[in-house]
Parts: structure tokens; sequence; C-alpha cells
């Protein structure tokens, strides 16, 4: 059993098993898919200032905050206890595509010359780590939501701005890999 756990699942198992998550949770309660709403939970909830944006009732989202630890807690478990021992695969193609912009591929998730501890300090740290996190939270913000709850929950509900946001999303992503991250590398 352990062995079909730690077995690379196929996309459209596990695909089909997040968007699960939506029916179960409509079902549920009328609850609604989401990740980044949790940090305002988490604020309003710890910052008790008289800020208008922080100031609702958060106890009633209470149920996204043991959402999201839960997710936290199985990314643990799954990466310490239950994840493969096999080097991760990756595209030949996509090797050579970040070969050409000198970021080694190695057998982790992100690539450690890009992501790692010692770069948290650098020019590539700043951008990468504080000006890359600021722009995902702003996007976030802008949006109304993050990738998860317009992607996955937005668009199973035939929400139109969620359609859009999604739409950015891809493009934004798309604009980010093809066009100013070999610029980026180049600094380096």
């Amino acid at each position: 059993m352990l062995e079909f756990i730690r077995q690379p699942w196929p996309w459209y198992v596990a695909g089909a098993l997040i968007g699960l998550t939506v029916p179960a949770l409509l079902l549920l309660g009328n609850k609604h898919f989401g990740i980044s709403s949790s940090l305002r939970h988490i604020c309003a909830a710890c910052l008790p200032a008289n800020i208008p944006f922080f100031k609702y009732n958060w106890r009633r989202e209470m149920w996204n905050l043991f959402f999201v630890a839960g997710v936290l807690l199985g990314g643990l478990v799954a990466t310490q206890l239950l994840s493969n021992p096999d080097p991760i695969q990756v595209a030949p193609a996509t090797i050579a595509a970040l070969e050409s912009h000198n970021v080694v591929v190695d057998s982790n998730l992100m690539p450690s010359s890009i992501f790692s501890f010692e770069n948290l300090f650098s020019l590539k740290g700043l951008i990468f780590f504080v000006i890359g996190g600021f722009l995902v939270g702003f996007g976030t913000r802008y949006a109304g939501g993050c990738t998860s709850g317009h992607a996955i929950m937005g668009l199973s509900t035939l929400q139109w701005p969620s359609l859009v946001a999604t739409c950015c999303f891809m493009a934004g992503g798309f604009a980010m890999v093809h066009l100013f991250f070999p610029f980026i590398m180049k600094l380096f």
C-alpha cells in the first residue's frame, strides 16, 4: 500500500481529486475553496487593530484556517514520509531551456540554483523571493483571489470574473517565462 502511495500519480488522478474538493465543500456547508483568503483571516485574528479591512467576523471562516493547516500538514507528511525516492523526471526540452538560462536542473522540486538559502540575501533572492512574493500577493489581492480560488472553485461554478482572472494568470505566467525570465537571468 505504501509503495502504491509513493509512486508518481498521473495528472488525471490528482486533478480529479483536487476538483472533487469543490463539490465536497459545497455539500458540506456551502463553503468556497480558496487559500489566499486565509492570510486575511489570520491577520484579522492576530491584529485586533482598528483596520476596516480586518474588521469582520473571521470566526465564521475558521474552517478555512483548518483547511489550510490540513494542506500544510498533508504536504509535510507527503514530502517527509511518502515522497518518491526516485529523481524527479523533467522533460529534456525543459532541461535544455533552463540550462540555456544558467539554471541547473537537479533532483529537487525547485532548482536550488534559484531557490536556496544561500540566495536569500542576494540580488537573486531579492528578485525571486521579495519582489516575486510581493507581486504574487499583490496580484492575488487585486484579482480577488488566487489561482486555486479562481481556477478551481470559480471556474467550476461558472464565475465570469474567475475566467477573466484565470486567463490573466495564464497570460502573466507565459509572459514571465518567455519574456521576463530570460532577461532576469541575464543579471546573474
